[in-house]
């Protein structure tokens, strides 16, 4: 396909000019930070028996069902997402995307030795979590990355063809959702939908063409 997506921004164009807007510098917080927002939003979501969306619920959906690591099938799941991701959004966000997936993969192992959470309100998690996730992600995006999976699916068809990242994601998550119910209560499930819905609200409004995305 031609344009902007198969490839990487033109020199001396406006999409060059803004992915060059960002110094590694820029890069590497932004992936160090909405990874720990995302990581913490999960956390959160896992504390109160919650399920969530994208890759991520995929992984927790087969956690629950194998009681293998959740970590690893993350990291997992992702790698058949990479050629996509480098045929059509290019090698810069394929490489910052593969390093943000790992770092999830880690932290993901290894926050709960760093911050103990001893009792969370199951709406307040939804909520809260929901929100933490959205801007993890909306960090990501806005620096050429993201956590693969899912991700890069609805970012490359939200370029092809304007539909809207957060409303594809709702989709694409409450689906997830519903195939969690052998392992999750209604009322969790329930509540697992408000989190889906506030994390996918906050990229519906602040992730769309007409404001910033640097791609």
């Amino acid at each position: 396909m031609n344009g902007a997506l198969s490839r990487e921004p033109r020199p001396g164009t406006a999409a060059d000019a803004q992915a060059r807007h960002h110094s590694v510098f820029d890069d590497v917080q932004a992936l160090v930070t909405g990874t720990l927002f995302v990581a913490l939003g999960l956390m959160l979501f896992r504390q109160a028996g919650l399920m969530t969306g994208g890759t991520a619920g995929i992984a927790l959906v087969v956690h629950y069902a194998s009681g293998w690591r959740f970590g690893a099938l993350f990291f997992a799941l992702n790698l058949p997402f990479y050629w996509l991701a480098w045929r059509r959004m290019g090698p810069r966000f394929t490489l910052k995307t593969f390093a943000a997936v790992a770092l999830l993969s880690l932290l993901s192992e290894q926050l709960p030795a760093l911050l103990a959470i001893e009792r969370v309100h199951p709406l307040f998690a939804a909520i809260a979590g929901g929100l933490l996730v959205g801007a993890g992600f909306l960090i990501l995006f806005r620096h050429r990355a993201s956590l693969g999976g899912l991700n890069v699916l609805v970012l490359w068809l939200q370029q092809r063809t304007g539909w809207r990242a957060g409303y594809m994601q709702l989709g694409f998550d409450i689906a997830i959702l519903l195939s969690s119910t052998p392992w999750v209560d209604a009322q969790r499930l329930a509540l697992s939908i408000v989190g889906a819905a506030a994390m996918n609200l906050a990229l519906a409004v602040n992730h769309r063409p007409g404001r910033y995305i640097a791609f």
